[in-house]
This record gives structure tokens, sequence and C-alpha cells, in this order.
């Protein structure tokens, strides 16, 4: 009945990773660091999903998800992290897209733990997204209630 399955990782009875994501139909979704390494497959299973094309880095709009493909050599992972927050609205949710081990680009995971607090992001989980990539949410931290 829908075609999403059609993407799944072409495994019989593997489930769809873009709804592994938690995404929702009409969330917006940013994309940054496209490449023609990325894996389109789970692209467009995201942009089915959500029946939304992907804004760019320039958009005017708030975004609920930002899915940021880093690779080792793409420059400093807390100054990636610390632009997604730009659009990010609050509650939204950034899925970190990166190589998995023994690929090129590789990143570690000890790399992206001591980058995500430093920009004020707590990670939550990790996928495997694709037979290349990696997925890793980010956060915003609930902070403690103040009592007045």
């Amino acid at each position: 009945m829908s075609a999403t399955a059609d993407h799944a990782d072409g495994k019989s009875g593997e489930p769809n990773m873009a709804s592994r994501l938690g995404l929702e139909s009409g969330w917006v979704v940013q994309e940054l660091g496209y490449d023609e390494d990325c894996d389109d497959a789970l692209r467009d299973a995201i942009q089915e999903t959500t029946g939304e094309e992907f804004v760019g880095e320039d958009t005017d709009d708030v975004v609920d998800v930002v899915l940021l493909w880093f690779r080792d050599g793409d420059g400093d992972l807390v100054d990636a992290l610390f632009d997604v927050l730009t659009d990010l609205k609050a509650g939204g949710v950034v899925w970190l897209l990166t190589p998995k081990v023994g690929r090129e680009g590789y990143v570690d995971a000890s790399d992206i733990a001591e980058a995500a607090p430093t920009a004020g992001l707590a990670t939550t989980s990790s996928l495997t997204v694709t037979a290349d990539w990696s997925a890793t949410k980010l956060v915003m931290p609930k902070s403690p209630r103040v009592k007045k």
C-alpha cells in the first residue's frame, strides 16, 4: 500500500528508516551538508513521509527537524551544530548523519559526544539508517524548572 516500503534497506520485513526517525506528515525538514555521497533513497523516503520538500540553509521558515549530513573533514562539528540551531523550532530535533565505521569520512562517536553538549544539544539515540550512514538524534536538553 505505501510506497515508502520501497525505500527500506532492501531487506524483507525491515522497517522504513525514515519512519524510524520519528518524522511526521507536514513537518518541515531542513537539509544541510548534502553532497553526492548522501543516500538518495533515505532522502526520498523522508520527503515521502513528511510530504514536504527539504528547505535549505537560507530558509525563512522555522523547521521541525534538521537533517545534517556531516563527514570528518567537513569542518568543525561544534560550529556546524551551532549553525543548525538558527532555524530549529523549540522542541525540534537534529538528526546528525555520519558515515558508518570504516567508511570514508567516518566521525567517531566520542567526537559527537563532545561536540553536542558544547553546542547546547543532548545526544539521545543512534540508529543505523542505511548501509553507509548512521544517524544520531540530538535535542535541546530540558531545562530544570525554576521555582519562584
